[in-house]
């Protein structure tokens, strides 16, 4: 399946973006770009509710947004949000109105991820480099830094500081002054200071800042020539200048220098002093500064998974490996699972692709919990898999990949809150009845099994006489159909003339 135009929407704590960009080749070429200063952060409360007001200019903006991508197809258009609706208690009550304005999917991505994506699109801004970056990206209400190898990030650290957090503990109403400016500095630093070693000792070459606050402080530097030399970027000089001049001044509103934005008001002074923690902790003299961000590495990763470089595929590897799970099993298990699914649905059919994706992704990871104990390893493994840093994925991806994996084994009352006709009663069939068929870890031939599916469950036939080799098995299918049954849901296992049967390679 072939694009020509592609959409990353980027709902941040202070800013929404939307970026459209023209796929050339392995290339995005960036052809429009719109921006609403929401201050979704602003509206978080003491009890960390998004506000009335907060939601309806969130809802407002994405109005906006869903016109202009008016035509895209739901594929072309990715969607994140940030840390705002990490911490909102209240985000799953505001989410599905946020979708149905803006016309698309949001997912709510972790600080990982987040900072995974702001290093792709700040790296594919910058000209091609052999050597290590650091890349700094102070937001509304989280920092993020990240340091990689060419399009690579390779550590990565999301730290709970941004300038709209910043501007409620320490400079209410804009007051600037130097106790508060101080205590900012104070405290961002011992954020900084919890990963400041490892990342001194990884290294960089050259430290790259990203997003609005840094474009923000580098264009007022250079405006004004407050580096030395007039150089560009953020220097150290330059940000200690900048320092005294903004408490001098008594509020960001009160400075008077050239290059500063009416929109970015409220979150410079929490910025300037996140800015000058991030160089006194760890050692820096120079910032250079990107103008690809977060939009720009959705976009990419969009296209990654356009051409078959899902980094889902990649972090799901890298479970299997990190917990050694049984990779001979995985593939036993994977094989009946979509041959179970291939006789409900078209595997091949777009409409599908995604529910394909989650099976298989479940199967890959449905033994993780083993690494911690065998007694309730499925509820292992759907912790890990809910609470993990998993590039690529989503908080509703993983919540998904966990439900699944908290459903291949045991009781189903577990999973009562999901709606009847919901997809992942499918998946969560298919890896039962795959995973119970080849509890043996043999390479035997399984018998083929028919299956159908209705409103009201689903239909098994099998053939009698491979239920009578396998009693063991045919217990356990009836036992199965029990545990159906005491959730609303029939699961009928009909023996059938062995002659009418095909077995399934182990």
């Amino acid at each position: 399946m072939s694009y020509e135009l592609i959409a990353g929407v980027d709902l941040g704590s202070n800013s929404f973006r939307l970026q459209i960009g023209r796929i050339v080749g392995d290339q995005i070429h960036p052809l429009e770009t719109l921006k609403e200063t929401v201050r979704l952060g602003s509206g978080l409360t003491r009890e960390k509710l998004l506000d009335h007001a907060s939601q309806q200019r969130a809802f407002e903006a994405l109005r906006r947004f869903g016109e202009r991508l008016r035509g895209f197809d739901l594929e072309t258009v990715r969607a994140v949000t940030t840390d705002a609706m990490r911490v909102a208690r209240n985000a799953r009550m505001v989410l599905p109105q946020a979708e149905a304005a803006l016309g698309f999917p949001i997912e709510i991505i972790g600080g990982r991820e987040e900072a995974r994506l702001i290093f792709i699109g700040a790296s594919n801004a910058l000209p091609a480099a052999n050597f290590r970056r650091l890349v700094v990206d102070i937001g509304g209400g989280s920092t993020e830094f990240i340091i990689g190898e060419r399009t690579e990030p390779l550590l990565m650290e999301s730290l709970f500081m941004g300038g709209i957090s910043y501007r409620q503990r320490f400079f209410p109403e804009g007051k600037v002054d130097k106790k508060r400016f101080y205590a900012a500095e104070v405290s961002a630093a011992r954020e900084i200071e919890a990963i400041a070693v490892d990342y001194q000792r990884f290294g960089w070459q050259e430290a790259v800042g990203s997003s609005g606050a840094a474009q923000e402080i580098a264009n007022i530097l250079e405006m004004n020539d407050l580096n030395p030399d007039g150089g560009s970027g953020i220097s150290r000089e330059g940000l200690a200048r900048l320092r005294q001049l903004i408490i001098r001044a008594g509020s960001a509103e009160a400075l008077d220098l050239k290059g500063m934005r009416g929109d970015r008001l409220v979150i410079l002074p929490g910025a300037i002093a996140i800015m000058s923690a991030v160089f006194s902790e760890l050692g820096m003299a120079h910032m250079t500064y990107s103008d690809g961000a977060l939009p720009l590495g959705v976009l990419y990763d969009l296209l990654g998974r356009f051409e078959h470089h899902d980094t889902r595929d990649e972090t799901v590897a890298q479970f299997m490996r990190r917990y050694q799970v049984d990779e001979t099993q995985v593939r036993r298990v994977e094989r009946t699972a979509l041959l179970l699914l291939g006789q409900m649905i078209k595997l091949d059919s777009p409409e599908h692709e995604n529910h394909v994706h989650f099976l298989r992704w479940a199967v890959s990871l449905h033994e993780i919990g083993v690494s911690v104990a065998h007694s309730e390893f499925h509820k292992h493994g759907a912790y890990i898999l809910a609470h993990a840093d998993m590039p690529g994925f989503s908080k509703r991806d993983q919540a998904r990949l966990a439900l699944l994996v908290l459903g291949q084994h045991g009781k189903l009352q577990k999973l009562a809150s999901m709606p009847a006709g919901d997809p992942n009663w499918r998946l969560v069939f298919c890896l039962r009845l795959a995973a119970l068929l080849h509890r043996s870890r043999e390479d035997q031939p399984v018998s083929q099994v028919s299956v159908k599916e209705s409103p009201v469950g689903f239909q098994l036939e099998v053939p009698a006489v491979w239920l009578d080799d396998n009693p063991m098995t045919a217990a356990a299918l009836t036992d199965e159909a029990l545990l159906w049954r005491r959730i609303g849901l029939k699961v009928r296992v009909r023996p059938m003339p062995s002659e009418a049967a095909v077995p399934i390679e182990g």
